[in-house]
C-alpha cells in the first residue's frame, strides 16, 4: 500500500479493518468537484442548512434542558445532522462549513454531565423511549466529525468523549445485576431502534480499541437484535423476507444491520456477512420501490414492491429516512462484494426519491424544512407531513428526523463516486467533472469526466498522470445499460458486461481517454391489481435508464387519467425528449400511447416541486389494460 492510504490509516483506524474484508472503500483524502444534479443538490443543503450556526445551536441546547423526558427524540437531530455534515464537508472541502461543525462539536461537548453522559434524557428518564436512539447519534455525529477533524488535540477530546459517553451505556446496558437489557430501553418495535447503537460502538471500538467496547458489540449481537425474535438469525437463514421479520420498522431495522457489517469486519465470522447479503438482497426483492425507497404502508416494511400501486392507502409512505438508509447500506455491500448491483441502488434511490424530496423551491407547506419527508408514487403532491416532528423551546422552534438525515444522502453520491481497490480506482456513477485519487503506486490519477449521463448515455473520462503506471480502472455497467460498449483510445474493449464492473487492467498514461456508450432503454414497469383489494386497478410506470419518469400537472394537467402506452417490439416504451419546461427540470420526454398521442413526462425528482395541486403529481399511471 502507498504512503499516503497508510497515513490516512493510520489517522483512521476505524476503516483499517476494510482492506481485510472489502473490495472498495473510500479514500478520504479523494479531491473531487464535479458538476451537474448531484453537485448542485450537496451545495445547496450545505448552504441553506448545514452552515446555519443557530441551527446547530438550537440542536445543542436540548441537551442541556432534557426536554426528551417526554421519552422523544430530539435528541437524534445533532448527531444526525452532523453525520451528513461531515459527509458534506469531505466533498466540498468548505473551510467556512468546517469552522460551524467545530463550533457546533465544542458546544455539544460542552454539554457533557460529570457521569459521562451526552443526551437529552434526565437521570431519571433515561434508557427508555429513544434514548439510546440518540445516543447512537451523538456517537455517529462525533466520530464522523473526528474523521474530517484536522486538529489532532481536538481529535484526541472528541474520542475521549466517545469513550465516557459509552462506558456509562455499558455500565448500565447488557447482562448483569442492576443492567437492563438493551431491547428494553425502549418502548418500540422491539427494542431495534436501541440496538442500532452497535454501528457506533464498533467504529468507536476501531478508533480506540478499548475491547469492552468489543465485547458489548457482541452482547448486541448476541441478544438478537428485537426482544420478539432474533433479527440476525433471521436474515443468516435467509428463509424470510425483512417485512416478515417479528419488527419490521424499515429505517431502524436497516441501521441494525450497518451495525451488523461493521461487527463482520471485526470479527470476520463469515456468517455475519452472510446475514448482512441474505438481509440486503432479500429486502431489495421485497420492498424496494421503483423510486429506490420502501415502506408504502406509514414508515414500514410491507412487501412494497408489489404493493406500491396500492390504491385505498392514502397515508404516508417513502419516507426519506429510509431511502437514505438504503443508500448508505447498499454503499456498505458495495464496498463488502463488489456487486455493482448495490451501486444501482444507490444511483435509482438518489437521482428519483432523494432529490425528490429537496425542497429546492422553498415550499413551506412542510414547514419550510430543507427534505420533504414522504414522496408520493400515485397521484399525490409533495409536503404532505413532516415525519420526526419535534416541537422545540416553549414550542417556539421545530424540526424532523427527515430533514436531518437528509444531507447524508446528497453528499454521499458525491463522495463514493470514484473509490478504490487495492488494484486502482472504481468508478461509479459518472458525475461530469474530476475527481484525484492514489494510484496503488501513489502517484495522483485525476479521473475528468464529461458527461450529461443519467440523461444522455455517453460517457468520456480523461485520465491525468504524472508518468505511465500498471493498475486496474474499473467501471460499472449498469443493470439496465445491455449491449454497452468501451473504447480505451479508440480501441474496443469486451466484457463490459451489464449489471457488473468492467475491470481494465493495463498500463495507463497521461491523456488516456475511455469512452463509454450506456444505452437508456425506456422500460415499462407494470403493477397488477391486488388479490386482497378488487378495487385496486392495474398501473403502469416509464424509467428511461436510472430516472423515473413522472406525470406533473404542470405540463401534462391530466394526473390521474387512466393511459394506454404503446410498446415497441422488445416491449419497451416508445419516448423522445422534448423541450423542457420554464422550471429546473433533469429531462423531458413525450411517451407515445396506443392511439398515437404523446404524453409528455419529466423526471421524477423534478415533479411535484411546488408542493401543492398545482404541481400534482404520479410514477405510476392507472391503465387502461
Amino acid at each position: 500500500m502507498n504512503d499516503r492510504l497508510n497515513l490516512f490509516f493510520r489517522d483512521n483506524p476505524q476503516y483499517a479493518p476494510r482492506l481485510d474484508t472489502d473490495t472498495f472503500f473510500r479514500f478520504g483524502g479523494t479531491e473531487a468537484r464535479y458538476t451537474g444534479i448531484a453537485d448542485e443538490i450537496a451545495r445547496f443543503i450545505e448552504k441553506i442548512q448545514l452552515k446555519d450556526a443557530d441551527l446547530w445551536k438550537l440542536f445543542v441546547r436540548q441537551f442541556r434542558a432534557t426536554p426528551d423526558d417526554d421519552l422523544a427524540w430530539r435528541c437524534e437531530y445533532w448527531g444526525k445532522m452532523m453525520r451528513g455534515a461531515a459527509m458534506t464537508y469531505a466533498y466540498t472541502r468548505d473551510e467556512a462549513l468546517y469552522g460551524i461543525l467545530r463550533d457546533a462539536v465544542l458546544d455539544l461537548l460542552s454539554t457533557q454531565d460529570e457521569l459521562g453522559r451526552i443526551t437529552t434524557y434526565s437521570v431519571e428518564k433515561e434508557f427508555d423511549g429513544w434514548d439510546l436512539w440518540g445516543r447512537k447519534y451523538v456517537l455517529l455525529g462525533l466520530l464522523h466529525f473526528h474523521e474530517i477533524c484536522t486538529d489532532d488535540a481536538l481529535r484526541e477530546t472528541i474520542l475521549d468523549a466517545c469513550l465516557r459517553h459509552a462506558r456509562y451505556i455499558i455500565a448500565h446496558i447488557g447482562r448483569g445485576d442492576g443492567k437492563k437489557n438493551i431491547t428494553d430501553a425502549s418502548r418500540h418495535w422491539g427494542g431495534i431502534n436501541s440496538s442500532s447503537i452497535l454501528e457506533p460502538i464498533v467504529r468507536l471500538y476501531n478508533a480506540t480499541g478499548e475491547k469492552d467496547l468489543l465485547a458489548f458489540a457482541a452482547y448486541i449481537v448476541e441478544n438478537g437484535g428485537s426482544k420478539n425474535g432474533n433479527i440476525f438469525t433471521a436474515a443468516l437463514e435467509g428463509k424470510k423476507y425483512p417485512f416478515e421479520y417479528p419488527d419490521y420498522k424499515a429505517y431502524e431495522l436497516m441501521s441494525c444491520f450497518e451495525g451488523l457489517i461493521e461487527y463482520y469486519r471485526v470479527t470476520l465470522e463469515p456468517k455475519w456477512l452472510t446475514a448482512a447479503v441474505h438481509f440486503a438482497k432479500l429486502l431489495r426483492a421485497s420492498d424496494i420501490t421503483v423510486i429506490g425507497c420502501a415502506g408504502c404502508t406509514h414508515e414500514l416494511l410491507d412487501h412494497s414492491a408489489v404493493r406500491q400501486t396500492f390504491t385505498k392507502y392514502e397515508g404516508i409512505m417513502q419516507e426519506t429516512c429510509v431511502t437514505v438508509t438504503w443508500m448508505k447500506l447498499c454503499y456498505q455491500m458495495l464496498c463488502l462484494t463488489g456487486d455493482a448491483s448495490f451501486a444501482d441502488e444507490i444511483e435509482r434511490s438518489a437521482f428519483n426519491a432523494l432529490y425528490g424530496a429537496v425542497n429546492t423551491e422553498g415550499c413551506t407547506t412542510n414547514l419550510g424544512l430543507p427534505f420533504d419527508s414522504y414522496s408520493p408514487l400515485l397521484a399525490q403532491i409533495r409536503g404532505r407531513k413532516v415525519g420526526g416532528l419535534q416541537y422545540m423551546e416553549n414550542h417556539t422552534a421545530y424540526y424532523g428526523c427527515c430533514a436531518c438525515i437528509g444531507a447524508a444522502g446528497t453528499a454521499l453520491l458525491p463522495d463514493v463516486n470514484v473509490l478504490l481497490s487495492v488494484s486502482g480506482p472504481a468508478v461509479n456513477f459518472y458525475l461530469p467533472g474530476e475527481a484525484s485519487v492514489p494510484t496503488p503506486a501513489g502517484q495522483t490519477c485525476t479521473i475528468r469526466t464529461e458527461t450529461r449521463y443519467p440523461v444522455e448515455g455517453h460517457v468520456q473520462l480523461r485520465l491525468g498522470l504524472i508518468g505511465p503506471e500498471a493498475f486496474v480502472l474499473s467501471l460499472r455497467i449498469p443493470a439496465f445499460a445491455e449491449d454497452a460498449s468501451v473504447f480505451v483510445n479508440g480501441a474496443e474493449l469486451r466484457g463490459a458486461d451489464a449489471g457488473s464492473y468492467l475491470h481494465i487492467a493495463r498500463t495507463w498514461a497521461d491523456g488516456d481517454v475511455i469512452d463509454l456508450s450506456l444505452p437508456l432503454p425506456a422500460v415499462i414497469h407494470r403493477g397488477a391489481p391486488l388479490e386482497d383489494d378488487p378495487d385496486s386497478v392495474h398501473h403502469a410506470a416509464v424509467t428511461v435508464g436510472p430516472l423515473v419518469l413522472a406525470r406533473d400537472a404542470r405540463v401534462s394537467g391530466d394526473v390521474g387519467r387512466p393511459v394506454r402506452l404503446r410498446a415497441d417490439a422488445d416491449g419497451h416504451a416508445i419516448v423522445r425528449p422534448c423541450a423542457a419546461p420554464d422550471f429546473p427540470v433533469q429531462g423531458a420526454w413525450e411517451v407515445q400511447c396506443e392511439d398515437g398521442s404523446w404524453l409528455k413526462m419529466i423526471d421524477y425528482a423534478s415533479a411535484g416541486k411546488t408542493w401543492d395541486e398545482a404541481s400534482r403529481m404520479e410514477c405510476w399511471m392507472p391503465t387502461e389494460d
